[in-house]
């Protein structure tokens, strides 16, 4: 089977990067709405919580959260594929940083995905940089 091809999600890509802040120092800023914005789009009224609840972003692009688990990860349908956004401890003061996409239609397209996500991963790791430390 060819890189990224999976037997039951299809075509999926992952980036993932250890940052050195605490994990909930990563999972606030990626959970609010400076981070949601990044990594999905503008949410107006915020990204809902609860297991089914609807969503849709300022740029028209709509989905569902299929599961929320605060200070650990985020799953959502994208359109026609699965996202997740996942955070976890990594050791004292770090953390790694995850998005996963699945349910891609090819190869090409996880390729498109990976740029996208590399992108994403790269704004944040600057958001993050600039912001104060937290105590």
């Amino acid at each position: 089977m060819p890189t990224g091809l999976t037997r039951d999600a299809g075509w999926e890509i992952g980036v993932s990067k250890t940052l050195p802040l605490p994990a909930a120092a990563v999972w606030d800023f990626i959970a609010g709405p400076e981070g949601i914005a990044l990594w999905l789009g503008a949410v107006p009224g915020g990204l809902p919580t609860e297991r089914g609840a609807a969503y849709e972003t300022a740029d028209g692009v709509t989905g569902e959260v299929r599961g929320y688990r605060p200070g650990d990860r985020v799953r959502l349908t994208h359109g026609g594929t699965t996202l997740q956004v996942a955070v976890s401890a990594a050791g004292p003061g770090k953390a790694v940083l995850r998005f996963h996409q699945e349910r891609l239609g090819s190869a090409e397209e996880r390729e498109r995905r990976r740029t996208h996500w590399q992108e994403v991963m790269r704004r944040v790791v600057r958001e993050l940089a600039e912001r104060p430390p937290t105590g």
